[in-house]
């Protein structure tokens, strides 16, 4: 939190103001879930920290919001909760709103502090949290070796004959018997339906074949995993060989060209460059990576048009595609952190081609 307002002081922010979202519980270590009633983290240059919270909600906030070390105002139900808000923060200047802050809140906000003007509070926190610390890529480390394990046990298992959901619900419970407290997501795409990046998992019947794209991940101490990985049943459909070694090839393209300095369009453009110049960069269509830490997407994105510079501590993944519509699609993806000298893969799963029964 001190960190976070004396980034706010340089950024000419007279307060950061940090609703329920993976900022506030970055910030205060508290996590309550995004709701009609207001809850606000108040961080102004020269104060201690305030937080205004629902008065039934105090209990919670006192018992988890950072040992103690924030102040807390509440609010009761027949209040309004943005004039209680107004009389916390400077009645004009610039106020930080968090990216994460409802519509309902920030128009009401608007109406209690007029002669205030509100911008992105990530000018202050994305740079805090887009850089991890060693505490946080253990965290991202053991998310990752969870869903590697994942991974390593399901390739075991029969596919041919099952649908995508039990593949999904296989996953899932794999990643909660390695580590995992919460499963977030888990896409598997078999056969055409691996050509639509987030295919909605359904009861499809996976045959001998089909390629499938899987793409899961969930929570490890509030961090995130989320790994790709593409098998074939039983024997690879038509092309399907080619397009694998294409795309795994861009993937070592991209990880090679990370480095501290290094602008993150670049190593997109690495990746890229391997998919466009066999013919398929029409077919790649989206980005190559995303950061990762309390939230599965968050920055720095790895894409074209975003020149900042990779610095040590940034994670984010690492994931090319090439997508054939009406006949398959594949896609590799593992999270890496920026080291002092280069990169480092926190995924180990084989990234060869695998072929599963």
């Amino acid at each position: 939190m001190r960190r976070a307002t004396a980034e706010a002081d340089r950024a000419g922010l007279a307060a950061l103001l940090v609703t329920p979202s993976a900022d506030l519980q970055y910030l205060s270590g508290y996590d309550p879930p995004p709701l009609e009633r207001l809850t606000c983290l108040i961080l102004r240059p020269g104060t201690d920290p305030l937080m205004l919270v629902p008065e039934l909600e105090r209990p919670r906030a006192r018992a988890s919001a950072a040992g103690g070390s924030i102040e807390l105002v509440g609010w009761q139900d027949e209040d309004d909760p943005y004039a209680a808000l107004a009389r916390l923060v400077p009645e004009a200047g610039q106020l930080g709103a968090t990216d994460r802050m409802w519509a309902v809140h920030l128009l009401g906000l608007q109406r209690a502090v007029p002669d205030a003007s509100f911008r992105s509070a990530s000018v202050a926190l994305s740079r805090l949290r887009e850089v991890k610390d060693r505490h946080e890529i253990e965290l991202l480390s053991r998310a990752a070796r969870g869903a590697d394990e994942a991974f390593r046990l399901i390739a075991g298992s029969r596919f041919d004959g099952r649908r995508e959901e039990e593949i999904a619900e296989k996953l899932s419970d794999l990643l909660i018997r390695h580590g995992h407290e919460s499963v977030a997501f888990a896409i598997v795409a078999a056969g055409p339906n691996g050509a639509s990046p987030h295919h909605e998992t359904g009861s499809r019947a996976i045959r001998a074949g089909d390629g499938v794209v899987m793409d899961f991940g969930g929570r490890v101490g509030g961090y995130c995993s989320d790994l790709s990985r593409t098998v074939c049943v039983e024997r690879p459909p038509d092309g399907f060989r080619e397009v694998y070694e294409l795309v795994r090839e861009a993937q070592e393209q991209a990880f090679a060209a990370v480095r501290p300095g290094v602008a993150a369009e670049d190593v997109d453009a690495a990746a890229r460059d391997v998919i466009a110049s066999a013919g398929y960069g029409d077919r790649f269509i989206h980005r190559t990576g995303h950061g990762i830490g309390l939230e599965e997407h968050e920055p720095p994105y790895i894409v074209a048009g975003n020149p900042q510079p990779l610095e040590p501590g940034m994670c984010f993944s690492i994931e090319p595609g090439v997508y054939l519509e009406g006949s398959f699609g594949v896609r590799i993806e593992d999270i890496v952190t920026v080291t002092a000298d280069g990169g480092s893969r926190l995924n180990w799963a084989s990234r060869d081609l695998t072929t599963v029964s």
